[in-house]
């Protein structure tokens, strides 16, 4: 039976799988960014309400509030910095996509450009990464107030 497909062009399908991996593993982790940005936001609005209502003798209670804010206020800084980086990440993955695409049809040599552009997208990914990780410690350190307060209320 004759191929309709020529081999080469499988080849080409063959390399393309690689960076299409990488979009399905980072798009996962932009679900679990945005899940977490949107917990943040929702927190944030809670909290602005409760600051809002709070007694200006109960100054005690105030200052926790604020305090709290401006942890999710640096939190959703670093899952925006995350889910930017991962987005980029996600962006040249389908470049690189696109490159292997041209590279087969143009019978032109694009190694070095597909090599950067890998590269580039990993380095988004670890960037993301670490800003999601950090996001985890800072949320982390926000609990640990919380519970040192209450326990030093109840006792």
């Amino acid at each position: 039976m004759v191929s309709i497909v020529p081999s080469s062009f499988l080849e080409v399908i063959q390399l393309a799988i690689t960076p299409v991996i990488l979009l399905s593993g980072v798009g996962g982790l932009m679900i679990t960014l945005t899940n977490r940005m949107a917990r943040v936001v929702d927190r944030t609005r809670a909290l602005a309400g409760q600051v809002r209502t709070a007694a200006a003798d109960a100054s005690d209670e105030r200052v926790h509030l604020e305090s709290q804010l401006e942890i999710l206020w640096r939190r959703a800084r670093l899952v925006q910095r995350a889910v930017m980086c991962a987005g980029l990440s996600m962006l040249l993955a389908c470049v690189l996509v696109m490159v292997i695409f041209v590279d087969a049809v143009m019978e032109r040599e694009f190694a070095v450009e597909m090599v950067v552009i890998f590269v580039a997208s990993i380095l988004c990914l670890i960037a993301a990464l670490a800003a999601f990780l950090r996001d985890i410690v800072v949320s982390l350190r926000a609990l640990k107030l919380e519970v040192v307060r209450v326990r030093g209320i109840s006792r």
